[in-house]
C-alpha cells in the first residue's frame, strides 16, 4: 500500500504552561523542530490569543507543522504532516516533547493519500519527461 504522506498527530499533556504560552518560545520550537527533521521552511504564521493560547503553522515544502496550545490545561496539540522520503517527523516530535516539558505524550500516525487500487506506485514527485 502506497501513501502520499505521513501525518503524526501529537498530543502533549502536562506541559510547562509558561513555555506553551510564550509566543516566541512556541514559534522558535516549531521552527527548530522543522529544521531538525530536515524540512524546507516556506512560511511561518503564528497568533497569540488573549488571555492565553497560541496557534501557529510552519509551512514546509514537504507539508506542515502546526500547533494549538491550551496553557490553562497544560496541553498542546501538534500536527507534523510530511510528504516524501527525506523528512524525519519523529525527530520533530521528540524535540517538541522535550521543549515543552510534556510529562505525557501520545502520537498517532496516519497514512494520508492512500491509493489501494493505484495502477502505478504513488510518487511524491512530478513525473520526469522522457525524451
Amino acid at each position: 500500500m502506497n501513501a502520499l504522506g505521513r501525518h503524526l498527530l501529537l498530543e502533549l499533556f502536562d506541559c510547562d504552561s509558561e513555555s506553551i504560552n510564550n509566543l516566541e518560545a512556541v514559534k522558535s520550537s516549531l521552527i527548530e523542530a522543522a529544521k531538525r527533521a530536515q524540512a524546507t521552511i516556506v512560511d511561518v504564521v503564528f497568533h497569540e490569543f488573549n488571555p492565553f493560547g497560541i496557534s501557529g503553522v510552519v509551512v514546509i515544502a514537504e507539508s506542515h507543522l502546526s500547533i494549538h496550545t491550551w496553557p490553562e490545561y497544560r496541553y498542546a496539540a501538534v500536527d507534523v504532516f510530511s510528504c516524501g522520503e527525506v523528512l524525519q517527523p519523529e525527530i520533530a516530535v521528540n524535540y517538541l516533547v522535550e521543549q515543552f516539558g510534556a510529562e505525557r505524550a501520545s502520537v498517532v500516525e496516519m497514512q494520508r493519500g492512500v491509493f489501494v487500487n493505484a495502477a502505478a506506485p504513488v510518487a511524491n514527485k512530478a513525473p520526469v519527461a522522457v525524451s
